[in-house]
């Protein structure tokens, strides 16, 4: 970092500490040739995760709208929302463990669903209805048979 005095190359750590209720790291440097005090601040770069859709869009990866996709499948079933926030963190940390920063939305819908079907069959089935689409009824009762033969 150069001086913003001298634009000398070299300087010192005088102090550090955290800003932007740790979002940042503020730090004191001492310019070595002027003597001069300076501030800087340095942010942890966010490299988003892109969920590449079915028509091929991409969309930056947001928890909050995977959270509210699950607390409606599970609205009035017995699953807490711990349970959820659970499933929510493994999604997440599928991602970050993840080389790629792109990941298509059926390998996270897979997941999900493969979650949904061990917490609780009626918030899979509503899941799977929109996350599949079911084009008619057909398909539908297609599903239910494989789950009802999946409990025997």
């Amino acid at each position: 970092m150069n001086c913003p005095f001298c634009a000398h190359p070299k300087d010192k750590v005088v102090d550090s500490r955290e800003a932007n209720s740790g979002e940042a790291i503020r730090r004191r440097r001492e310019c070595l040739e002027c003597g001069r005090r300076f501030t800087s601040y340095e942010r942890i770069e966010e490299i988003p995760y892109l969920v590449i859709k079915k028509d091929g869009r991409r969309e930056a990866f947001d928890r909050s709208k995977l959270a509210a996709g699950l607390h409606t499948a599970c609205e009035k079933r017995p699953v807490s929302a711990k349970a959820i926030e659970a499933v929510v963190d493994e999604i997440e940390t599928m991602l970050h463990d993840s080389t790629e920063r792109e990941v298509e939305a059926a390998a996270i819908g897979a997941r999900v669903m493969e979650r949904l079907r061990e917490l609780d069959k009626v918030a899979y089935v509503r899941f799977a209805s929109v996350y599949r689409r079911f084009e008619d009824v057909q398909e539908f009762m297609s599903e239910l048979r494989d789950l009802l033969e999946t409990r025997k």
